[in-house]
C-alpha cells in the first residue's frame, strides 16, 4: 500500500516499470481516482514539480520509464531519498513488471519497436531494459506483475492499492421522473413505481406532490410499498459498494411514475435517506416536479 500523507502535505507517486507492462493504463486509472497525472516528465525538471516548495496537487502521479530524458535509476533514487529526508515529502514508487514472453507478445501484437532494441529483436531490448530498471524494481514500494492481467485486472488492482488515498468518491444521484416525458437517458438503474396506487386520483392529493405529508401517508398506506421498498433498498445497498469497487464514478438511480410528481418523488426522497444512513451522500433531483398535473398525461385509468 502506498504511504499516506497528512491532508495538507503533497502526496507523490512515482510510476515506472517495463515498457508494455501497463504504465499508461495505471496513470489513467489514477486520474479517474482523482490524482493529477504526468507522464514522461523530464527528470531534470522534477525539482520544480516535487521539491519542498513546489506548488501542485496533493495527489500527484508522475510516470517515467527508459524513454524519459535523463533517466538514470540510481540518480532518481538518490534524489527521492533527499526529498524524503530533507523536505519530509510523502513519496511512494509503483513498479509495473511483466514476464518477457508476454511483453514480446504485446510488442508483436501492436507492431511497435522496443525503444532499446534498435536494429535487434524485441527480446534484446526487453533484456536491456530489465537490467537498466533492476534498481528501481528492488527499491519500489509497490510491485505489480501484469503478466496474466487484462486491462480491467490492472485497473482493479490500482483501485485496490490507491483508492483509499484518492480525494474523490463515487457520485450518487437519486432522481424522479415522469414516464409521460420519457426515461432519463443517463439513468443507470430505473425503477418503475407505477404498480402503486396513484395519488393523482385521490381527492385533495392531485395538486400535492411526493414532498407533501398527505401523499406520503397515502403511499405508505399500501402494504406492497413497504415490502417492495425494502427489497429495492437492500438491492441498492448491495450494488453501490460493488459499483464503487469497480471504479464507477457516477451512479444515477431513477424512480419513475406516470406524471413524475407523486409516487416517484416520494420514493426518491425516502430512498435518498436510506442511502445517507448507509454511508452515501446522494444528490436528489426531481425532473418533472415543477410540471402542473394538467400538463401531464395521466390517462383515464389509475396506472
Amino acid at each position: 500500500m502506498a504511504n499516506k500523507a497528512p491532508e495538507s502535505q503533497q502526496r507523490i507517486l512515482l510510476v515506472t516499470g517495463m515498457l508494455g507492462a501497463g504504465k499508461t493504463t495505471a496513470l489513467r486509472e489514477l486520474e479517474d481516482l482523482g490524482w493529477e497525472s504526468i507522464d514522461n516528465f523530464p527528470i531534470r525538471l522534477l525539482d520544480r514539480m516535487v521539491g519542498g516548495n513546489a506548488p501542485g496537487a496533493h495527489s500527484l502521479a508522475i510516470g517515467f520509464d527508459c524513454r524519459t530524458r535523463d533517466f538514470v535509476p540510481a540518480d532518481i533514487i538518490a534524489q527521492v531519498k533527499r526529498w524524503i529526508e530533507e523536505d519530509g515529502l510523502a513519496i511512494s514508487t509503483l513498479f509495473l513488471d511483466c514476464a518477457g514472453y508476454e511483453l514480446e507478445r504485446r510488442f508483436n501484437e501492436t507492431r511497435r519497436r522496443h525503444f532499446l532494441a534498435g536494429d535487434l529483436p524485441v527480446p534484446s531490448g526487453i533484456a536491456a531494459e530489465r537490467e537498466l530498471l533492476a534498481p528501481m524494481r528492488r527499491w519500489a514500494d509497490v510491485l505489480i506483475d501484469t503478466t496474466d492481467y487484462s486491462t480491467n485486472d490492472l485497473k482493479q488492482t490500482i483501485r485496490e492499492h490507491f483508492s483509499q488515498t484518492a480525494p474523490q468518491q463515487m457520485t450518487v444521484t437519486v432522481s424522479s421522473f415522469a414516464f409521460a416525458r420519457g426515461k432519463p437517458p443517463t439513468a443507470d438503474l430505473v425503477f418503475d413505481m407505477r404498480y402503486l396506487d396513484n395519488p393523482h386520483w385521490e381527492p385533495g392529493l392531485r395538486e400535492q406532490t411526493g414532498l407533501d405529508a398527505g401523499v406520503g401517508e397515502f403511499i405508505e398506506g399500501s402494504a406492497v410499498f413497504t415490502s417492495s421498498f425494502e427489497k429495492i433498498s437492500s438491492l441498492l445497498l448491495e450494488l453501490l459498494p460493488r459499483y464503487a469497487k469497480q471504479g464507477k464514478a457516477y451512479v444515477n438511480i431513477a424512480f419513475g411514475c406516470t406524471g413524475g410528481r407523486h409516487r416517484s418523488v416520494y420514493t426518491a426522497e425516502k430512498m435518498a435517506q436510506v442511502l445517507r444512513d448507509g454511508g452515501f451522500s446522494p444528490t436528489v433531483l426531481h425532473r418533472n416536479l415543477g410540471s402542473r398535473a394538467e400538463d401531464l398525461v395521466e390517462g383515464t385509468q389509475h396506472p
